[in-house]
C-alpha cells in the first residue's frame, strides 16, 4: 500500500545519504493537515548517535530524497528542529479510491504475518449460569480481535475454556439439588455460596421432567452443566460470535494427568520447596512479589497450577503465540502462570502468553444503573442486553472503548437514532451513501474508471486521506491488540464522509464528474462495509 511504499523510499534514502544502514523511518500523519501528509522524525532519531545537528541530518537526507524523487511525492521540506513533512500529489492521495474498488471487502487486508498459529482464548465462562455483560465484552472483543489477526495473515484458533471443575460446579449441583426440592434461598441448609437466579429453578424442572433422581448429585451436576453450556452457546451464537474451534475442559486437566505431570515437572526442575505442609512455587525468582503455594497443606492445588499446566497445552499444540482475553480482577494471575511457564525450562518465552485485560461493564438506563435481572438475579445478562437494544449496537458499544478502561452501557443512547449513538452515526453513513449511489445510478464499470483528477475539493481529499489510513489501522489493532480504535475509525471515516456530501453534490448532470464523486462515495462504503464486518455489525443499505 500507499504508506509502505513510502517507507521504502525513505530508507532508500537513509541509506543513499550516509545516514544509517538499518534504521527505518517512521511515518505519522501530522497534527495540522497544512503541514503536508505525511511526516517523519528520523532525523532527530540519527542526530544525537551521529553527533550532528539535526536540522543537518535532515538537509542531508532530503537532498538524497530529492535526488530521487518519489511518483507519489510533490514536496518534501524540513520543519522545526528537524522534521520532514511530506506533500502528496492529488492523483497519489485519490489512488486508494481505486485500490478500494479493486480489493473490495479484501481492503486492508496484509500477509505480514501469514501463516503465523495464533490462539486466542476468549469467554471461557464458567458452567453455571448465563453469559454476563462481563462475557458479552470479552465476546465482542476476542471476536473482533480474531477477525483483525486474520486480515493479517495470521491462522487464528478461537478456544473457550471451561471450568468445570471445581467448587462453583459443586455449589451448581447443590443449588439445582435444593431448588428442585423445594428449598428457597436463605432458608435453612440453603448454602451460602449457593446460586440464587430463576434459572436454577428451570433447570430443576428440566432435570425433574427429564426423570432425574435429584439425590443423583452426579446426574445433577451432568445435567446442569450441559443446559448451561447450550444456553451459553445460544447467547453467543446469536451474538453473532463464530464458531469456536475447540471448547476444552478443564476437568480434562485431571483426567489426563496434565496437572500431576505439570507438578512433577516443576518439582523436578528444582523451583519449588516445601514449606508448612504445603508445595512452594518460587516465583520471586520470576519477578513476582512473593512464592505462591501450589498445593496447600489441606489438600488440592490452588488455582493458578490447572492454568499452568493448560497453558502448557496450548504451547505444546504448537501455538507459541497466545492472547488470553480476561477480566482485569486476573490481573494477579498474570505473573504466577507466566513463573509457572518459565520455571519448566521449556523454552518458552518471558512474555507468554499474552493479556488482554478488560474492566467490566456497567448498565445503565433512565439515568439509573440496573443491576437487577429478571433471570439471573443479581447481574444483567448477555442475552437481556441484545433483546434491548439488538445485537449490533452490544457489539459496537463493548469494543468502542480501550479494554480495560471502566465501560457504562448506556441503554437509553443505545437504543436512540441520533448522532450520539455511534453505532447508528456510522451506519447511517453506509445506508446514507448507498441511498446516494443509488440515486447517482453510475455502473462498477464507470466508477472503477472514473477520472479521480476531477476531485479537487478539499473535504474529498480529507475523505481519501482517511480511507488511505484503513490497512495500517487494522495492522497496529491486530498487533497492539488493541480493538477499540476500528470503532473510533469508522466513526472518523463517517464524519469525513458526511463533511464532504454537505460540501458537493454527487449527482450532477456531468457524468464525469458524478462518475469521479460517486466512485470516492463508493469507496467509503465499501470502508464501512468492512470494518462493521470485523467487528461483527451488519452495514444496513437502507435505514
Amino acid at each position: 500500500m500507499q504508506k509502505e511504499q513510502l517507507i521504502e523510499w525513505l530508507t532508500v534514502g537513509v541509506r543513499s545519504a550516509g545516514l544509517s544502514d538499518t534504521a527505518v523511518p517512521a511515518l505519522e500523519r501530522p497534527k495540522q493537515a497544512e503541514h503536508g501528509d505525511w511526516a517523519t522524525n528520523i532525523a532527530l532519531q540519527l542526530a544525537k548517535p551521529l553527533g550532528r545537528n539535526p536540522r543537518d541530518v535532515a538537509a542531508a537526507f532530503k537532498a538524497a530524497l530529492d535526488a530521487s524523487p518519489h511518483p507519489l511525492v510533490s514536496e518534501i521540506s524540513i520543519a522545526g528542529p528537524g522534521f520532514i513533512n511530506i506533500r502528496l500529489k492529488p492523483a497519489a492521495k485519490f489512488s486508494v479510491v481505486a485500490d478500494v474498488l479493486k480489493a473490495g471487502e479484501k481492503f486492508g487486508y496484509g500477509d505480514a504475518r501469514k501463516g503465523e498459529k495464533v490462539l486466542v482464548e476468549f469467554v471461557s465462562a464458567n458452567p453455571t449460569g448465563p453469559l454476563h455483560t462481563g462475557h458479552a465484552r470479552q465476546a465482542a472483543l476476542g471476536d473482533t480481535l480474531c477477525n483483525l489477526l486474520e486480515t493479517q495473515g495470521c491462522m487464528v484458533h478461537r478456544e473457550f475454556y471451561y471450568n468445570d471443575a471445581g467448587n462453583q460446579i459443586d455449589n451448581l449441583t447443590r443449588s439445582v439439588q435444593l431448588r428442585a426440592k423445594g428449598v428457597e434461598p436463605d432458608s435453612e441448609g440453603w448454602p451460602d455460596d449457593g446460586y440464587r437466579g430463576e434459572y436454577i429453578v428451570e433447570i430443576g424442572k428440566q432435570f425433574v421432567a427429564a426423570g432425574g433422581d435429584v439425590n443423583d448429585g452426579a446426574a445433577v451436576r451432568e445435567f446442569a452443566v450441559n443446559v448451561l453450556r447450550k444456553e451459553q452457546d445460544k447467547d453467543l451464537t446469536a451474538f453473532g460470535v463464530k464458531k469456536f474451534d475447540c471448547y476444552y475442559l478443564e476437568s480434562s486437566l485431571y483426567t489426563d494427568g496434565r496437572v500431576d505431570k505439570t507438578v512433577t515437572a516443576l518439582q523436578v526442575s528444582g523451583h519449588t520447596y516445601e514449606l508448612d505442609n504445603a508445595l512452594w512455587l518460587k516465583t520471586t525468582d520470576y519477578g513476582d512479589d512473593k512464592d505462591r503455594v501450589m498445593r496447600k497443606a489441606t489438600g488440592g492445588y490452588t488455582y493458578f497450577v490447572p492454568d499452568v499446566a493448560y497453558h502448557v497445552s496450548k504451547w505444546e499444540r504448537g501455538f507459541h503465540t497466545v492472547v488470553n482475553i480476561q477480566g482485569t480482577d486476573h490481573h494477579g494471575t498474570i505473573a504466577r502462570v507466566r513463573a509457572g511457564l518459565q520455571a519448566l525450562d521449556m523454552g518458552i518465552p518471558k512474555g507468554y502468553p499474552d493479556y488482554l485485560l478488560h474492566s467490566m461493564v456497567r448498565v445503565m438506563q433512565g439515568g439509573e444503573e440496573v443491576k437487577i435481572s429478571k433471570r439471573a438475579g443479581s447481574y444483567i445478562t448477555l442475552g437481556e442486553l441484545i433483546e434491548w437494544v439488538g445485537k449490533d449496537a452490544v457489539r459496537f458499544f463493548l469494543v468502542s472503548r480501550k479494554a480495560d478502561s471502566e465501560f457504562t452501557f448506556d441503554i437509553d443512547l443505545a437504543r436512540s437514532q441520533s448522532e450520539e449513538n455511534p453505532v447508528y452515526y456510522v451506519q447511517y453513513a453506509h445506508a446514507r451513501i448507498c441511498s446516494v449511489l443509488r440515486e447517482a445510478a453510475v455502473s462498477d464499470e464507470a466508477l472503477a474508471a472514473a477520472d479521480r483528477g476531477l476531485l479537487t475539493h478539499e473535504k474529498a481529499e480529507a475523505l481519501a486521506t482517511i480511507l488511505a489510513d484503513y490497512p495500517a489501522l487494522l495492522a497496529t489493532a491486530a498487533r497492539d491488540l488493541a480493538p477499540h480504535v476500528l470503532p473510533y475509525y469508522l466513526r472518523e471515516v463517517s464524519a469525513a464522509f458526511h463533511s464532504y456530501y454537505g460540501a458537493e453534490r454527487i449527482r450532477v448532470d456531468d457524468l464525469a464528474l458524478r462518475a469521479a464523486r460517486a466512485s470516492l462515495a463508493a469507496a467509503t462504503a465499501q470502508v464501512l462495509k468492512n470494518g462493521l464486518q470485523l467487528l461483527g455489525v451488519s452495514a444496513p443499505t437502507k435505514m
